[in-house]
């Protein structure tokens, strides 16, 4: 009798090993159908978009002029960003001579450029910013070790050193930096909250390092973030991977970012120690894009 529950009590506990096995194997292999779900567009209205159907950019919808021209390890030109055959396309590569500057900023952190890495950033700082809704980028990602794309939110309250995100968060959709790395593999994201500056009070969130199915690098994807008052959910292809509330949700407007990084400081390119590229100057093909078919910012419905 006693062996008999004994048995029957180590099947119920097999069996509920395998179950939450197997969700994580799932997990694991990219079928994010665990709790996951769906996003719901009829929810929404679409309040803002860019197809980049043109043959420039809109300067109604984006500007260049942020804080900074030399950027990580390489330097943010506006000549790296261009829209054709119905994508914005955002270039990585190595110039000897530097580019000629081109636009004033009032930053303070302004830098000369030099020889380096070039890639670019477009914002729609003083142009659009948006409370609350869900926000989408269908992309492909630009292959290259040590590279570094993402689809981000910010604004001016992220650098208030108070405790709390709430007066602005930088919400990192998605960012592309696992290229060529033996832990990760090419085929992950990550999402990211920031808050309360870049100093010693900064605090980063992780939110999570999904995987993407297929070949990121060259096939189109969406990311998107739905954010409401209360929290954060995260979706690659409509489906949901993840949900974080950290520093209490921004409560303010946000502008949003493309962009595009090299790995290092002060122009210096640099490189992931763990990828299996050993250097940026390894990545197959210069140069590296960073494609962009379009951006979409719904608002809820019944939401203000």
């Amino acid at each position: 009798m006693v062996r008999s529950v004994c048995k029957t009590v180590l099947s119920i506990v097999l069996a509920i090993g395998m179950f939450f096995s197997s969700l994580a194997g799932a997990i694991r292999t990219g079928d994010r159908t665990f709790g996951r779900k769906q996003i719901n567009l009829s929810q929404f209205t679409l309040v803002w978009n860019d197809e980049f159907d043109g043959d420039a950019l809109d300067r109604d919808k984006w500007g260049y002029e942020w804080w900074i021209t030399a950027r990580k390890g390489g330097y943010w030109h506006e000549d790296m960003v261009s829209v054709e055959d119905g994508d914005l396309v955002i270039r990585t590569e190595y110039k000897e001579e530097p580019l000629p500057y081109k636009y004033n900023t009032t930053w303070d952190t302004q830098q000369p450029y030099g020889p380096g890495y070039y890639s670019g950033q477009i914002v729609t700082r003083d142009k659009y910013e948006q409370k609350y809704g869900y926000f989408e980028c269908r992309c492909i990602l630009p292959a290259g070790c040590g590279l570094w794309s993402g689809f981000w939110m910010m604004n001016e309250g992220v650098y208030h050193e108070d405790g709390s995100g709430r007066d602005g968060t930088e919400i990192d959709v998605f960012e592309s930096f696992y290229y060529g790395q033996y832990k990760y593999g090419n085929d992950r994201i990550s999402a990211n909250l920031h808050y309360d500056g870049y100093g010693d009070a900064h605090v980063h969130s992780h939110v999570a390092t999904p995987l993407v199915k297929g070949d990121p690098y060259k096939e189109y994807n969406t990311y998107g973030v739905e954010w409401n008052p209360d929290e954060y959910i995260f979706y690659i292809n409509g489906k949901e991977f993840a949900r974080s509330s950290a520093g209490g949700v921004s409560q303010e407007p946000e502008y949003l970012l493309l962009s595009v990084e090299v790995a290092g400081e002060n122009g210096a390119a640099d490189h992931d120690p763990k990828a299996r590229n050993g250097d940026i100057s390894d990545t197959p093909v210069w140069p590296a894009e960073f494609r962009v078919d379009y951006v979409r910012c719904y608002q809820y419905n019944d939401l203000a």
